[in-house]
């Protein structure tokens, strides 16, 4: 059992919990990053300067984006300290400030996606538990865009029974609903039959786990991120496709990409992802830039290889 973080980082998780309505991952990536520092530099509450400049080279190895992460959270963690008046001085202006450049996300395209769904249907078509369970979930990921943890903890509630919509609680406990497709219905609505008639719901479940949509007996009481992450790659393999390529936030990056490919608005974009900043789902906009490349060069004269003419100048008198 990991040992209780110091009385000054509690009490800063408990204000990101209680005030800003932080997630239960996104809380313990704070308590690690602020529990990393104070292992290097000593008690964070009387750090100086000079000591956090020591992280620079603590943090040497690891990549810009994890050096600007944990900064970020030390500097936070400074600010509520002075908030909260049990600091004068704000040492975090000697922390290192990498400039960590947002990858453009990793997709598929889309007769991998076609591939993808081809081989998954083929599997469940004998409704079959484990294959009818992946072709569900592949339907949510690709066809509704889920995060793998929203995916994983969705309870059988949230399955739309009316209206197309799933209603998903997504980080920091906010509450969003996605549209889900004609065929995902569809499949949803075998998989909690099979799911039903096989002891989905009682017999070897923790408590809580039969509200689940996908329960399993693991001690979350639910499929598991990680053995999502390698159902998606086995299917992978066997359609065909490099299992290195695939995850579920490959497929939740290939949602929004091919939704933005078909014109959809980037503030609708926003809101069926979740993000709390336009500025997330802008990175898609970068994506599709090859697509803009090409229709330059299919529909515009000098991407045609034509060369315009100007008009004749009027003749002199």
């Amino acid at each position: 059992m990991p040992a209780a973080p110091p009385p000054a980082i509690a009490a800063f998780l408990a204000m990101l919990a209680a005030e800003r309505g932080a997630a239960a991952n996104t809380l313990a990536a704070y308590a690690r990053d602020l529990t990393g520092a104070a292992a290097v530099i000593g008690d964070l509450e009387l750090a100086d300067g000079a000591a956090l400049a020591r992280l620079g080279a603590a943090w040497a190895d690891l990549a810009p984006a994890s050096v600007a992460r944990k900064a970020s959270a030390m500097r936070q963690f400074y600010g509520f300290l002075i908030d909260e008046g049990w600091r004068q001085d704000d040492p975090s202006a000697a922390l290192p400030r990498p400039r960590a450049r947002r990858p453009l996300p990793r997709i598929i395209g889309h007769g991998e996606v076609e591939a993808l769904f081809v081989q998954a249907e083929t599997e469940a078509a004998g409704d079959a538990r484990g294959p009818l369970r992946t072709l569900a979930c592949l339907e949510l990921l690709y066809g509704s865009g889920l995060r793998a943890t929203e995916l994983v903890s969705l309870p059988i509630s949230a399955v739309p029974r009316d209206a197309p919509l799933l209603t998903v609680v997504g980080k920091g406990g906010v509450q969003r609903l996605v549209p889900v497709s004609t065929r995902a219905t569809q499949v949803l609505r075998r998989w909690l039959a099979l799911r039903n008639a096989t002891g989905g719901a009682t017999g070897g479940l923790r408590s809580g786990a039969a509200r689940l949509l996908f329960p399993s007996t693991g001690k979350d009481g639910h499929l598991t991120r990680v053995r999502l992450f390698q159902l998606l790659r086995e299917l992978g393999a066997r359609a065909g496709i490099d299992p290195a390529r695939l995850s579920p936030h490959v497929l939740r990056h290939a949602f929004a990409t091919h939704l933005l490919e078909g014109g959809a608005d980037l503030r609708v974009l926003q809101m069926l992802l979740g993000h709390a900043d336009i500025a997330t789902t802008q990175i898609y906009t970068h994506v599709d830039a090859a697509r803009l490349v090409e229709l330059v060069n299919l529909r515009h004269p000098l991407g045609q290889g034509r060369i315009l003419t100007p008009p004749c100048p009027p003749p002199r008198r």
